[in-house]
């Protein structure tokens, strides 16, 4: 499974060539799925309701996954400790647990925004010129 965060799937509904290459080299088999959070993260960018029915045409192909409540209560966890000294985000606590609770690393860039969060692992798809 590849698991995306929304800065790499801006990357590909914009048809930037380093992302949409990279997505072309991925295996028609792979599992390209994308945290619940991230979804939300990419409606909330829609400024009418054509970008919102085109956005929701475009992620159709990508598996939407959520935690388990579970692992919420981890994310919670990871969030309070780490809020005032790291600066951390509760989107992105909630997007990084999605790839710890699954086993799966999180691709993106926003490197920094998932550093604290124990178990994940990141990977920087392709590169950004």
């Amino acid at each position: 499974m590849i698991l995306m965060d929304s800065d790499v799937m801006i990357d590909l509904l914009r048809e930037y060539s380093n992302a949409t290459a990279w997505f072309d080299t991925i295996d028609k088999n792979e599992i390209m799925a994308l945290p619940g959070f991230v979804v939300m993260e990419l409606i909330q960018g829609c400024r009418n309701k054509i970008e919102l029915e085109k956005l929701q045409r475009d992620l159709a192909m990508y598996k939407t996954v959520w935690l388990e409540p579970d692992e919420c209560v981890k994310a919670l966890d990871i969030f309070s400790q780490n809020y005032l000294n790291h600066n951390a985000g509760l989107i992105d606590v909630l997007v990084g647990m999605t790839g710890v609770s699954l086993g799966v690393p999180l691709h993106t860039f926003n490197v920094k925004h998932y550093h604290f969060i124990p178990g994940l692992t990141t990977i920087k798809p392709y590169a950004k010129t």
